[in-house]
């Protein structure tokens, strides 16, 4: 026992003291974070989005900011985080983890889910009063059983009196009429369930499309940042994070002004969201980047050639595998070109009532290896996987138009033209509607498409442009005298007649035959060897008019017409070879 009065009060400090050190400290609560999305980056398969969360209150210390009810599907490694405000902050850390809920956390999805639950409440009902109806059904099958089968009476009763003609009417018309009720009633549940059928179809078939690969997966992601502050104040949090789900590819509208000879290029980014979060009036920026190849070019392994071994077929097998492994796969993704998208100066129009409407111009800005458009507005999007178009911009480029036409397989001509890509930067493939004038005429896909190279617009038949295609004569004949020969001459002639109001260039197209032994002799007669050209001018860019004759016998004739102008293309060949030697492709 300690009775000194001095040793208590070092005993109490102590206490104190060491009650003060082991007390657990006290953890301000974590802070939630009202934040919206701001902006997102698109990519050829995924995003990166940007999280606001504006004038967070920090007390002095150490606090705990959380980021509730992200999608699933975010990345833990993407994310990024920075701040500005009013107060030094350092950032601690930042983790994430994925939270298992009750309740979906789409709210389009629950909406629906509910709506599903009061179609099946629908339904369930529907089935009920189809039941009631067959009660009904044979209930009255019964009375009228009851009605037209006598009781017989008890052992010295008198027997009950048969119902009259009368009875017998009146039981027939409530019978009809309470059958016709039941029919009419039973016909307009059928097609109240065959409607709500499809109503429940359609709920089903959205609710499968919002949750996508997720489904059944009831999850979230939380992302919890720490921040140092030495004192109170306010900070604006950006968020950023990777997104699957997400995709973008270009797609174009390219419109043949006849008259101008100018073909107006409209560009589009074709943009699907299916991440799990809606966009609402977002900042877009869509890249040509391809993160997901990589950052370096893939280290090919070395090519062995040996002996061949029996392998039993489960080694076989995971050998296999193993260099399916080692060799990887290359997904297949974006070209990660440039892509045109700089609009034209307008030209000088004449004055006109209506003034059309312009054509948002995304800004561009080009980086070593991809560039990125940011769109003009803001964009709102739903995650529901539904594509949407968003303006890229325009240009107008001059379009060198011809005639193309086979003869000898459709006496047809076919429109093209030939647009020639005056810009620095190339086209990104895509797809392409193709329009003459205002009249769509083909579905169409341009391909990847440098500076000063060209691209072709295929618009389609054109009967202003007659063609006609004759066999004047076809005759064979034998020649020699000691050595029998046999000789087949054909003499053909094509007509084509300018029935338009411009001058137009027409190519033609027909082929002589080839001969694949020494033994047959193909002579071209007309047009004579001194009308074709050299082979340095029929490789000319751009062609030359004139008569081209390749090594496959193909002969091309490129020529103008003047409106109503005729022209007559005669092609005379033979083919000779020996009498006794049988020969195919002779037509």
């Amino acid at each position: 026992m300690i009775s000194d009065p001095s040793s208590l009060r070092v005993l109490a400090a102590f206490a104190a003291t060491t009650s003060a050190f082991v007390a657990p400290a006290v953890l301000a609560a974590p802070i939630q974070a009202e934040s919206r999305l701001t902006a997102a980056t698109v990519y050829p398969d995924r995003a990166v989005v940007t999280r606001l969360a504006g004038a967070v209150a920090l007390p002095a210390g150490t606090s705990e900011i959380t980021f509730s009810g992200l999608p699933a599907a975010l990345q833990d490694e993407s994310v990024q985080v920075s701040a500005a405000g009013n107060v030094a902050a350092s950032l601690l850390d930042v983790s994430t983890r994925i939270v298992f809920v009750t309740a979906e956390p789409d709210a389009r999805v629950k909406a629906l889910e509910d709506q599903l639950l009061a179609l099946r409440r629908e339904e369930r009902s529907l089935a009920d009063q189809h039941g009631v109806l067959d009660s009904q059904r044979a209930l009255l099958a019964n009375i009228e059983k009851a009605s037209t089968s006598p009781t017989p009476a008890p052992a010295g009763a008198t027997p009950p009196a048969r119902p009259s003609l009368e009875d017998y009417e009146k039981l027939l018309g409530f019978s009809a009429t309470q059958r016709a009720r039941l029919d009419a009633a039973a016909q307009k549940l059928d097609l109240e369930r065959n409607a709500l059928g499809e109503k429940i179809a359609a709920a089903e078939a959205q609710l499968q499309e919002l949750r996508g690969r997720d489904a059944g997966r009831r999850a979230t992601k939380v992302v919890t940042v720490r921040y140092a502050t030495p004192g109170p104040g306010r900070l604006d949090i950006t968020l950023r994070y990777t997104l699957e789900g997400a995709s973008w590819s270009p797609a174009y509208d390219a419109r043949l002004r006849s008259e101008q000879r100018q073909v107006q290029l409209d560009a589009f980014g074709l943009v699907r969201n299916a991440t799990g979060e809606d966009w609402n009036a977002i900042t877009l920026t869509l890249s040509t980047a391809r993160p997901g190849l990589g950052g370096a070019a893939p280290e090919i392994a070395p090519w062995f050639v040996d002996v061949s071994r029996p392998v039993a077929y489960g080694k076989m097998a995971r050998s296999s595998m193993a260099f399916d492994r080692a060799a990887g796969s290359v997904p297949a993704s974006f070209s990660n070109n440039l892509m045109m998208v700089a609009a034209g100066a307008p030209d000088a129009v004449a004055e006109a009532a209506p003034i059309e409407s312009t054509f948002a111009v995304a800004e561009v800005a080009s980086a070593a290896t991809s560039a990125s458009f940011k769109i003009a507005t803001p964009v709102t999007l739903a995650s529901d996987n539904t594509p949407q178009r968003v303006p890229l911009g325009s240009a107008s480029l001059a379009a060198e138009l011809q005639y193309q036409a086979t003869p000898k397989l459709q006496e047809t001509a076919y429109l093209a033209a030939y647009v020639t890509n005056r810009s620095e930067l190339p086209f990104l493939g895509g797809a392409m509607n193709v329009f003459l004038d205002d009249t769509f005429v083909a579905a169409s896909r341009l391909a990847t498409t440098m500076p000063g190279e060209k691209f072709t617009l295929s618009l389609g038949a054109d009967e202003g442009i007659a063609i006609k295609r004759k066999i004047v004569s076809r005759f064979t004949e034998d020649t020699g005298f000691a050595t029998k020969s046999r000789r087949t001459t054909y003499d053909i002639l094509v007509t084509v007649t300018n029935n338009k109001r411009t001058a137009e260039r027409i190519v033609i197209r027909d082929a002589v035959p080839v001969a694949r032994d020494e033994k047959i002799l193909v002579k071209l007669l007309a047009p004579a060897e001194r009308e074709l050209l050299k082979p340095e001018d029929a490789a000319a860019q751009p062609p030359r008019p004139g008569i081209a004759r390749d090594a496959d016998g193909k002969l091309t004739w490129r020529f103008d017409l003047k409106p109503g102008e005729k022209r007559e293309l005669p092609l005379r060949f033979s083919i000779e070879h020996p009498a006794d030697l049988p020969v195919t492709g002779i037509e």
